[in-house]
């Protein structure tokens, strides 16, 4: 089965900007955690860092699809790491605003940085499986 769908960069545009406006709604929440639940170490970073590695990779996937494979590695790899470091720096400030939250840590700066580093390594890692499995089928 082929998703044609996935090698549009429109989609992933749109999963960018779905993205970014959760990152506002889930910043001006009070709590990040309901209580209740088990107490995990550094629970925080480890949900930065993953959310910033999906918005990371959504965001690499568009703009490789956008300005095809032969884009510079400026654009590529470099683009996106600065860009998603200043959401996460946006972000924490944002958090100061919020009632109940620390914003401005740089731990979790840290971890979204991270994570948005790994989120475009892998999309520039997973943009050819992208092409062969959305590309029509030769068997026709």
């Amino acid at each position: 089965m082929r998703l044609r769908i996935l090698s549009s960069p429109r989609p992933w545009l749109g999963g960018f900007i779905l993205w970014a406006v959760t990152l506002f709604v889930l910043s001006s929440f009070s709590k990040t955690m309901p209580e209740g639940g088990p107490e995990i170490p550094h629970i925080d970073k480890i949900l930065h860092f993953g959310y910033f590695m999906g918005g990371a990779f959504i965001f690499a996937t568009w703009i490789r699809l956008w300005k095809g494979t032969d884009a510079p590695l400026c654009i590529r790899l470099i683009l996106p790491v600065i860009l998603f470091g200043i959401i996460g720096l946006l972000d924490e400030w944002h958090q100061t605003f919020t009632p109940g939250r620390s914003g401005n840590d740089p731990f979790d700066w840290l971890a979204d940085a991270l994570g948005s580093l790994t989120g475009v390594i892998l999309a520039n890692r997973f943009h050819p499986l992208l092409r062969k499995f959305s590309s029509p089928s030769e068997e026709n």
